[in-house]
């Protein structure tokens, strides 16, 4: 997993940038079904990541699927949190 953090950081780090902006831009969503939706699959993609069933070139991308989708959550929820608080009078 060090490997791939080494190996990925250029693309953590876009994925977070990207999810601060879009998150600035798109705000809060109205019902929390699809954020908790995109959570169950952040921790399914990572608990797959980390069983190891999925062998070769498959298998590193689903855990580069998993290691860049949490930092883009996150993102998205820190922009989203900037907007509400930049709003709010």
């Amino acid at each position: 997993m060090t490997l791939l953090l080494a190996g990925f950081w250029p693309g953590l780090a876009g994925a977070a940038a990207l999810g601060l902006l879009v998150g600035a831009l798109a705000g809060w969503p109205a019902r929390p079904t699809v954020p908790l939706a995109l959570c169950g699959l952040a921790a399914l993609l990572a608990g797959i990541a980390v069983a190891g069933i999925v062998p070769g070139l498959p298998g590193l991308w689903l855990e580069g699927a998993g290691l860049i989708l949490p930092p883009y959550l996150a993102g998205c929820a820190l922009g989203a949190l900037g907007r509400r608080l930049a709003t709010r009078p």
